[in-house]
């Protein structure tokens, strides 16, 4: 892998870390099953899966950023539960 592949996935891989953190957290105080919170879980995905193609990621690398997707995921609600105490 080149310096500029791995910048490149890094990039990709922080966004789709970065741009789940904020969902995460509203996420956590939505409904469970409803509208409002599948559209927080899903929100991210179109916009991870330009960035992918555009930086020229195959389909190889969607189990990473799904990932990261997730872990965004959790660590936002994880901050939401935590300043709720």
């Amino acid at each position: 892998m080149t310096n500029d592949t791995a910048i490149r996935l890094a990039g990709l891989l922080s966004f789709a870390l970065s741009a789940n953190i904020p969902l995460g957290y509203l996420r956590e105080a939505a409904r469970r099953y409803s509208p409002r919170w599948f559209l927080l879980i899903h929100l991210s995905i179109p916009f991870i899966i330009v960035l992918r193609i555009t930086l020229g990621f195959d389909w190889t690398f969607i189990p990473l950023t799904l990932l990261c997707a997730v872990a965004g995921q959790v660590i936002g609600g994880r901050i939401r539960r935590r300043g709720s105490k």
